[in-house]
Order: structure tokens, then C-alpha cells, then sequence
């Protein structure tokens, strides 16, 4: 019997490395353990009150498709949200619903890039840029950023000796995910000036755009939309900044319109986003200033338990996050992956122990981020403190049982 066909997205797409060692942890669970999951970020924030008491009191039967460009009450929603932050020019037409960030990304990709073309990343970068550009059949270009300067960017002249003849776009997350790096003014504008120059689409993924600390601020392209209509596109999500993960609802806004007449057409080729989750996403309109403060107050408070505590332990090199709610790690070992997946089947601490993501995988260039971890601080301040306490004596121990 011939050997039935795969194709080469098939055959390519990556597993996802945050999501490996779960099983592991889930083995861990049965056998006992409790796990504190410091590996993704899924916020235990609740959600706004005035979304939750929509979403309860929802009871409409049937549940109807909704606009393939998104449901109307979300749409004009954004464009409050977006007009307050300072962009009132943004207008209905601008926005495109898609389901959640990931689905913004991917149909960008397939829109500006032809099997083969190339996509600058700053590396570490969000992991799953690698599988959407697989599927597009596009490649990432990692260019290295590192811990001792807080993953800030490279140099002008280090930049654009990556750049070739299939270069299409240059992607970053602004704050960033996993570094929690925000980019300054200079940092944007030098990177607005290579895309000038060479033609390029700048995607700015600004999912994390609320989450800022020590003074840091958050400038969205946006800014330079209007300067280069064609060249800035913008992804957004409700994931994190209504702790909505579950919903799905992210957004492409971009002053391009024949690039937003192309998403649209992919709207329409999936018909919609859920009804039932934009119409809840819709009351982002009636959220008060104070649910964000208090937010970024308590995101804050975690960063600082995080940073203070693995200041305490000896070898560890742990940047500043200055936004988001993401810390890279350097540890005194040579695998983070084998210690990650040692915490979980060789080691608990009072029945207790964590799991965390290795930054290996939000690299692009092969052996780095081997010995580098990512923290999402997503749990209260006490769960924090004890995970802190596990990690440090996971990694006495598992530092002993390897020189063993």
C-alpha cells in the first residue's frame, strides 16, 4: 500500500515547546503533587464585573453567526477604547475581529509573505510566531537580543545586515512576550526608519499594551500610522487585558485598506468570531479606569517578589521586566529543559513544586536560551513567594544530583 501524503506545513509544524512538559505536570498531579504553573500565561485575574454579568445573564436561543468582520458592539466598542488611548482617527473600517491574537497574526502573514519570504523577529520571541510561519511558509530571522541590557534592541547597523530581497516585515511584541521588555521612543523610531527605508511591514503585537511598571510607557505604532498608512499593522487581544483567554477575541487595525479588505475575506472564509464572546468583549466600553490601575498595581507587586527573589538565588541572572507579566531567567545550569521536566517527575518540596517554561524554544538560532527559564507571574503574591522557595531548592538539588 502506497504511503498516503502529508504536506509540508504538515510535516513541519511545530509542537508547542510551553505546552511539552504537561504532561509530566499532570503526572505529577496524580501522583500527589501540587504544581504551581508559572509556565503560561493565563491570568488568574478575574474579569471585569460589567463582562461577567453579561455573559451570566446571556439568553438568547438560537445563538446566531456574527459580522465576519467582527460584531458591530465590539467594533464601535474598540473604537472608543482606541480614540481614548489617543487614536481617533482609527475608524470602523480600520479593525478586523479575529480569534484572538493568533488568528491576527497568522492571516498577516499570509497576506504579505509568498512561500519562502522572510519575517525579522527579535529573538526571544513569543514561540508560536515559529508555527504561524509555517503555515504561511514564510520563515523568522531571529536577531538575538540578550539579558545583560534587558533584551533591548541591537543595533541599527545589526538589523539591517539581516535584511535580504525576501524580507517582508519586521514583528515584535511591545511589552514584550516573554522578556517583558517595552521598547523606547528611539527604539520605535529606528525601527519606523528601517522600515521606510526598505520597504517593509512593521506588525506590532500589543496585546500587553496596559501592562507597564517603574515609569515605563508603552508607545504604540499606532503613533506612526498615519506618517506610513501602509506599512503599520497592529494586533491586539482582549486575552489578557480583560482576562478573556477563553474567548478568543483579538484584532487586527492597520490604515492599509486593501490589506484590510484581504482580512476581511479571511473573516469571511470563517465565517465569524463567536457571537457570545464579542458581545460579552463589547462591554469593554463601560470598564473603569480603576480596573486597570488596580491591575498593574498587583502585576507589579508579583514582578517585584520574582525579581527580588531570584536575586537571593546564587547564579541566577533575572532581567528587569518592565511590562507585561513575563521575566527571563538565567540559570547555573546547562539544560533548562532537563531541569523543567526534573521539577516535575525527581522533585517536590512538601508535596509541592512548579513548572516553568525553557526559553530555549523562544529562540530562533539553535543552543540559545539553553540555560534560560521564562516566569509568567500569573498567581497571587503568596504562591509566587512559595514558588520562589521551590525553585531555589530545586535547583540546590537538581545542581547537587547532576554533579553527582
Amino acid at each position: 500500500m502506497n504511503q498516503l501524503h502529508q504536506s509540508i506545513v504538515a510535516q513541519n509544524i511545530p509542537a508547542s515547546s510551553l505546552r511539552a512538559f504537561i504532561p509530566f505536570a499532570e503526572e505529577a498531579k496524580k501522583n500527589g503533587t501540587t504544581v504551581y504553573h508559572l509556565n503560561i500565561g493565563d491570568p488568574d485575574i478575574k474579569m471585569p464585573q460589567v463582562m461577567y454579568d453579561f455573559l451570566r445573564g446571556w439568553n438568547k436561543n438560537p445563538v446566531p453567526y456574527s459580522h465576519s468582520q467582527g460584531e458591530p458592539a465590539l467594533i464601535n466598542s474598540l473604537l472608543g477604547y482606541y480614540s481614548k488611548i489617543g487614536f481617533p482617527f482609527v475608524q470602523y473600517n480600520n479593525i478586523q475581529v479575529t480569534l484572538g491574537g493568533s488568528e491576527a497574526l497568522l492571516w498577516i502573514m499570509l497576506s504579505v509573505c509568498d512561500p519562502g519570504d522572510e519575517i525579522i523577529a527579535f529573538e526571544p520571541y513569543y514561540t508560536n510566531y515559529n508555527s504561524y510561519a509555517v503555515v504561511a511558509q514564510a520563515k523568522i530571522v531571529g536577531i538575538t537580543t540578550h539579558i545583560d541590557n534587558g533584551f533591548h534592541l541591537p543595533s541599527r547597523e545589526e538589523i539591517e545586515k539581516r535584511i535580504t530581497p525576501k524580507t517582508r516585515a519586521i514583528l515584535f511584541s511591545n511589552p514584550s512576550n516573554p522578556t517583558g521588555t517595552v521598547y523606547t521612543e528611539e527604539e520605535l523610531d529606528m525601527i519606523v526608519d528601517i522600515a521606510r527605508e526598505h520597504g517593509l511591514y512593521i506588525v506590532s503585537d500589543e496585546v500587553y499594551r496596559e501592562f507597564v511598571y517603574n515609569g515605563s510607557k508603552a508607545i504604540s505604532m499606532l503613533k506612526y500610522a498615519q506618517s506610513m498608512p501602509d506599512q503599520v499593522l497592529v494586533v491586539d487581544s482582549m486575552s489578557k487585558r480583560y482576562s478573556l483567554c477563553g474567548a478568543r477575541l483579538g484584532c487586527i487595525v492597520s490604515l492599509n485598506t486593501e490589506l484590510m479588505s484581504v482580512f476581511l475575506r479571511f473573516g469571511q472564509a470563517r465565517l465569524s468570531a463567536g457571537t457570545i464572546g464579542q458581545r460579552v468583549a463589547a462591554k469593554l466600553s463601560e470598564v473603569g479606569d480603576d480596573y486597570f490601575r488596580d491591575i498593574i498595581v498587583e502585576y507589579d507587586k508579583r514582578q517585584k517578589i520574582i525579581v527580588d527573589g531570584m536575586a537571593r538565588i546564587d547564579g541566577v541572572v533575572c532581567s528587569k521586566p518592565e511590562g507585561a507579566f513575563y521575566v527571563i531567567v538565567k540559570l547555573p545550569i546547562d539544560d533548562a529543559e532537563d531541569f523543567t521536566k526534573w521539577l516535575l517527575t525527581d522533585f517536590s518540596d512538601n508535596g509541592e513544586t512548579v513548572m516553568v517554561a525553557p526559553a530555549s524554544g523562544f529562540y530562533n538560532t539553535p543552543g540559545m536560551g539553553k540555560d534560560e527559564i521564562r516566569i509568567a507571574y500569573v498567581l497571587n503574591s503568596e504562591a509566587l513567594q512559595r514558588s520562589v522557595e521551590i525553585l531555589k531548592k530545586g535547583l540546590e538539588m537538581y545542581k547537587t544530583a547532576r554533579e553527582a
